[in-house]
């Protein structure tokens, strides 16, 4: 049996520390997963807005001394100015400046994104040199598609500060149980009263020409436009293929078969497996 190559992610992010005695219980209390009691070193977590809109997606490693935050989405410098503004005098916690590092990171087509722990290097030296030309690495085309296919949502796209992480599949990365958090009294409100209204989707198009001039981003029931069925977030175009990102109301994701595009003619939609909704 011919054996399976495994393949990786690389790519670069911006990351800075937080240090001081009470660093964990500052992050526990502006991000959604428990850093208070955690089992490994590393945690993915969300930012969110005090309304509970998803503004960062956030990665903590561990170390012995401090904490180090990789912002896989977000702004950077909105980041660290607002986790500034919320530390008092009295706290013993401090953040340094951001930099840069490079993240490895196992990757498949079966399990979610969040399952694998990243290898990180701060600098490219001899030992990043090794992994870099050893491993498989998903070129650039191919890391786009494997994104979308996780429906992993990039800033200023899926992250558009209203949607929230549980329509955006990011449930698995808040902790209902840990008590108070940025955003948690809109969370816990919809999770508790409130049914989520839309979903994230991938979908995807083998159109053969798209009409680039059209700006509606609307995805409709048919090619009648009389019903819309949620909009358009991303899109990625390769060759012949299309896919891309959307939210989709909640009514209409149990309707089989193909939606409508303006943009991308008949497309379909699917449930990633990096998702997890309430």
């Amino acid at each position: 049996m011919e054996k399976i190559q495994k393949k990786f992610w690389l790519e670069k992010f911006d990351c800075f520390s937080i240090h001081g005695n009470e660093s964990k219980k500052f992050l526990h209390g502006i991000t959604t997963s428990n850093v208070i009691n955690v089992n490994n070193n590393f945690s993915k977590t969300c930012w969110l807005t005090p309304n509970g809109a998803l503004r960062g997606l956030l990665e903590i490693i561990f170390l012995e001394n401090k904490l180090e935050i990789i912002i896989l989405e977000g702004d950077t410098s909105e980041i660290l100015d607002n986790f500034n503004k919320v530390i008092f005098p009295a706290d013993d916690v401090a953040l340094s400046d951001s930099f840069s590092v490079s993240r490895f990171q196992e990757v498949d087509e079966i399990n979610s994104w969040k399952v694998n722990q990243p290898l990180l290097f701060k600098n490219e030296n001899e030992e990043y040199e090794i992994y870099k030309n050893q491993l498989n690495l998903l070129n650039y085309d191919d890391l786009k598609f494997w994104k979308i296919n996780q429906a992993i949502p990039s800033f200023k796209y899926e992250i558009d500060g209203k949607n929230n992480p549980l329509e955006l599949g990011l449930t698995d990365l808040i902790d209902f149980n840990k008590g108070c958090f940025l955003g948690q009294e809109k969370i816990s409100k919809i999770k508790n009263t409130a049914p989520l209204k839309q979903e994230i989707r991938v979908w995807n198009s083998k159109a053969s020409s798209i009409n680039l001039e059209s700006e509606n981003k609307n995805i409709y029931l048919n090619s009648s436009k009389d019903i819309s069925v949620g909009k358009i977030t991303s899109f990625y175009k390769l060759d012949h293929q299309i896919k891309g990102l959307a939210m989709i109301k909640k009514k209409y994701l149990e309707i089989g078969g193909y939606f409508y595009s303006e943009i991308y003619g008949k497309i379909n939609i699917e449930k990633s497996i990096g998702s997890n909704f309430i």
